[in-house]
């Protein structure tokens, strides 16, 4: 019996649940606590709650519990469906488990913990269960906890999209500029994503009217998906974006002049980072290879007109747009078609581009968040399924409060 009343106490059951009985089985290290009521106990019916409704039938069920010491626990216990006059015959909700799972919430609650630092594939091992069972758990507790957030004072979004595996899998990422947590996750990189993101602002007490600031690069179904369904928020086109792509342009050009010019062997990221992050030795190869004026170097040529871009976005703003028409001119009579086609790029965007000095943001908050999401994913070495993969990003990037199944 002290067993018994240990158990009763551990596991705080209300009335008139009482642990009836325990059986332990050493061969495979279980142990098996057995929950009853006494005859003639009533319930409440968990429709509309009325008390003292009568047991109807029962069935008996077995749930998943925490561990006692090095124990996998199992609790087992016949599950009353009551009668009530109003609601007919229901099945009663019981106190350790919600309705539908085959885990109490103490081993629910250790589940979510763990997933919030280790691999959902590295908690089942640990626990001793399929894998698929634990991502029911998180995805459950994730839309629960992900449903009770307010959106109703976003006003400043961007949106990126970031690979789900290897391949062409993306998925789109809309983050709160200004408090820096993931708002929506959503499969693919079209103009619909923007869409389905309108769509869950609405559901959280947001309104795309509120919308004032957007980020994004420069792709065509962004841009499309902006105008069609934040016609009110001024696009701005993420800088760090557009310098990715005038890096690219200079490496270009770099690859083509490095096919007959020895000098610029193994060079490429010396272009390509910003002077101050580069070593010692690259800073040395740099000025030696800036030194060869004589040989008129098309890379360094594009070089030079990367560093004015960059400069660009140190200007007042009252300056800025005369700035970039001096810049779009130098770049436009380059003679370096890389640069040339970057140039037309940049006159292409030219408003989304000047906005930024208007509303100074970038997509510098969600670069972050994408970093983090490629380390979830590297560290959990697959998610099965997308579903899986955006209730992690949830559980650890929208700033859901601590979940607590109870």
């Amino acid at each position: 019996m002290k067993d018994i009343n240990l158990f009763q106490q551990a596991l705080n059951l209300p009335s008139p649940w009482v642990v009836s009985a325990s059986d332990f089985n050493q061969a495979e290290k279980q142990l098996h606590l057995h929950l009853d009521f006494p005859p003639g106990s009533t319930f409440s019916c968990s429709c509309c709650a009325k008390e003292g409704c009568s047991v109807h039938d029962t069935k008996e069920m077995t749930w998943r519990h925490l561990n006692f010491w090095q124990y996998e626990t199992l609790i087992t216990a016949r599950r009353p469906r009551t009668m009530c006059a109003h609601c007919g015959t229901k099945v009663v909700d019981v106190p350790w488990a919600r309705k539908g799972s085959g885990f109490s919430l103490l081993f629910e609650a250790l589940i979510i913990k763990l997933a919030e630092d280790m691999p959902v594939n590295a908690i089942a091992d640990l626990v001793g269960e399929k894998d698929t069972r634990l991502w029911r758990i998180i995805r459950h507790y994730v839309q629960e906890e992900y449903e009770t957030l307010d959106f109703s004072d976003v006003t400043q979004v961007g949106f990126d999209e970031t690979s789900q595996k290897k391949g062409h899998n993306y998925i789109t990422v809309a983050v709160d500029l200004e408090e820096g947590t993931v708002l929506h996750v959503t499969e693919g990189k079209d103009s619909d994503t923007i869409k389905r993101f309108c769509e869950e602002l609405e559901k959280h007490g947001g309104r795309a009217e509120n919308i004032v600031d957007i980020s994004i690069d420069m792709s065509p179904a962004f841009i499309r998906g902006a105008q069609d369904y934040l016609p009110d928020a001024e696009v701005t086109f993420d800088k760090f974006h557009v310098i990715k792509l005038l890096n690219k342009a200079l490496d270009d050009v770099r690859r083509t002049e490095g096919k007959y010019n020895e000098v610029l062997k193994g060079s490429r990221y010396l272009w390509l980072k910003n002077q101050n992050n580069l070593t010692a030795k690259q800073d040395r190869q740099l000025q030696e290879i800036l030194g060869f004026k004589r040989m008129n170097l098309k890379t360094v040529r594009a070089y030079n007109i990367k560093l004015a871009f960059q400069e660009f976005y140190k200007q007042p703003p009252d300056v800025a747009e005369n700035y970039l028409k001096k810049w779009y001119y130098w770049a436009t009579h380059s003679q370096l078609k890389p640069i040339k086609n970057f140039a037309a790029t940049v006159k292409d965007h030219w408003s989304g581009i000047l906005e930024w000095f208007t509303s100074n943001v970038t997509n510098g908050i969600l670069e972050g968040i994408n970093s983090l999401i490629q380390e979830i994913k590297s560290r959990a070495r697959g998610f099965r399924n997308v579903k899986n993969f955006i209730a992690i990003i949830y559980l650890k990037l929208a700033g859901l409060s601590p979940l607590q199944p109870t």
